[in-house]
């Protein structure tokens, strides 16, 4: 239940700020830095990567923008697994290597050996983007989830229209994109931005979900069903999302649904 600490704390940081906030924040660090001396880091590190974040969002910057952060934070969550669990991630990538064989069927015996070599090498830097990917994650939804509370208290609905108009620019989306599909290509260890960069893509496209939906007057039914999917077919909606957000970048789906209703002078659009 770290999430929750990150969660209580950004809700603390937003609405207090820094300075007041600190006498309470640090009775959160205490046990995170614990489980660090134990050999365990990932809560002190999402704690201080939500408080990070809450801190870019309490100056005012947009949530695409937090978004892009969350990337670079991802990065640093990357660089320290990498470090701290390099063996047990090495061993690990040592297994799955071996069961290539079969997971890729014939298609493996037609690989080079420099091929399979380079697939081999890019096993270990995926395993540490998926995990930093998951902490990303859990770091940007705790921060939501303090400013959903924050909202709740001071500003009922204001978090939902916040969400709701997230979207990315379509050159930070290209860029994010170019990341994903051009990094590997640099050397093994860059094969790491494939997962964190599709994250924020995969928010941006949730958001779009939920401004299409709200602004359509749809049912709730669409987003019940929409996140039951997900849970199901992951391997096939996350990267629908992630497209999504991409051609959202381009079109703006929601601005033009919303000139289009602007036209209608009768009001019933």
């Amino acid at each position: 239940l770290f999430w929750l600490s990150a969660a209580a704390g950004s809700l603390v940081l937003l609405r207090r700020g820094p300075r007041d906030a600190l006498s309470i924040l640090s009775w959160a660090l205490l046990p995170a830095l614990v489980w660090w001396f134990i050999g365990e880091p990932r809560t002190l590190m999402v704690l201080l990567g939500t408080l990070g974040l809450a801190l870019f969002l309490r100056a005012g910057q947009p949530w695409h923008r937090v978004l892009l952060v969350s990337v670079a934070l991802g990065g640093v969550y990357g660089v320290i697994l990498g470090t701290v669990f390099r063996e047990p991630i090495g061993a690990m990538a040592q297994e799955l290597e071996k069961l290539l064989p079969q997971v890729l069927n014939g298609l493996y015996d037609t690989l080079s050996d420099v091929e399979r070599a380079r697939l081999g090498a890019l096993i270990a830097p995926v395993l540490t983007g998926l995990i930093a990917a998951l902490m990303q994650v859990v770091s940007v939804l705790s921060l939501m989830l303090g400013r959903y509370w924050q909202a709740l208290l001071y500003n009922p609905g204001g978090f939902a229209s916040e969400f709701r108009s997230i979207r990315l620019p379509l050159g930070p989306a290209l860029l994010l994109l170019a990341c994903m599909l051009v990094g590997p290509n640099f050397g093994p260890q860059m094969a790491m931005l494939t997962p964190l960069c599709s994250v924020a893509l995969f928010f941006a496209g949730l958001a779009l979900i939920h401004g299409l939906v709200a602004q359509k007057r749809l049912a709730k039914f669409w987003l019940v069903g929409l996140y039951v999917t997900l849970l199901l077919f992951m391997q096939l909606i996350y990267p629908l999302l992630v497209v999504l957000a991409i051609v959202d970048g381009l079109i703006d789906f929601r601005g033009r649904l919303a000139s289009k209703d602007a036209d209608n002078a009768n009001g019933e659009g």
